[in-house]
């Protein structure tokens, strides 16, 4: 099943994709028991939305592929690498990307990210799918110059429009070794697959629980494979995961 949040008519709501529609879902399916409301939308007709809640969190791994920590010049950490972006920095299916005035070099970096099902403190790794709702695609845009300036990683990542999530939650996907791939106006710049990152969905919950409680409704970013690279006003960016869609912004 996938689920998506999108604004119509200027109110936020919740659907099932079912093809060229959505079935529009009377709240928050995670509260609400996916109870529908009788309405059916074209999704040609409505803004597709990031899919998270006022109270979300957005956890993100770092170096989690050992090719890619290879080409930031380092090995990868033993451990899984923690960090966060701020809600702000969060923006949906189509929507653009903004590239601040005080970095020289913009990035993008594919990746899987994990949706929280309900409350998670402490939970073991050969528990941790059972708080899992489903999975969706995110792209961590990173200010790679000021991320290399400030020795620490909240002002590179954390700006506005710098994490597209969507365009969906599909809750019916297993990470395996399904592609990951980003591509630029059409120019492959990333490709890899599910089944080579370091630190599998369930490591990463039960470390990530280990040191703060997991709320329904908040996205892990699980790490990029190698290949990242810029991205300039103008271009198209669109982040791919087999089995789940396509999450294309622009660039401005």
């Amino acid at each position: 099943m996938r689920v998506a949040k999108f604004s119509v008519a200027g109110e936020v709501r919740f659907g099932i994709v079912d093809g060229p529609e959505l079935v529009v879902l009377k709240g928050h399916p995670l509260f609400t028991n996916y109870e529908t409301t009788g309405e059916r939308v074209a999704i040609k007709d409505v803004q597709l939305l990031p899919p998270t809640l006022p109270t979300s969190k957005l956890i993100c791994i770092g170096k989690n592929y050992a090719d890619h920590a290879a080409e930031m010049g380092g090995e990868a950490p033993a451990e899984p690498l923690m960090f966060l972006k701020p809600l702000t920095a969060a923006i949906g299916q189509g929507e653009t990307i903004v590239l601040p005035s005080i970095s020289d070099q913009v990035d993008h970096e594919c990746e899987l990210a994990v949706v929280i099902s309900s409350v998670a403190k402490n939970v073991p790794a050969d528990k941790a799918l059972d708080f899992v709702w489903g999975y969706t695609i995110a792209n961590d845009v990173t200010a790679r110059d000021l991320q290399n300036k400030d020795g620490q990683w909240t002002r590179a990542k954390g700006f506005d429009t710098f994490c597209p999530i969507g365009p969906w939650i599909e809750t019916e996907f297993e990470p395996e070794d399904q592609v990951i791939e980003t591509r630029v106006d059409g120019e492959l710049r990333q490709h890899g697959r599910l089944n080579q990152m370091i630190h599998d969905v369930p490591r990463i919950i039960e470390h990530v629980s280990q040191v703060m409680t997991l709320l329904p409704g908040d996205i892990i970013l699980t790490g990029t494979p190698a290949g990242i690279g810029p991205i300039e006003a103008g271009q198209v960016v669109e982040v791919s995961i087999e089995g789940i869609g396509e999450l294309t912004n622009p660039v401005a």
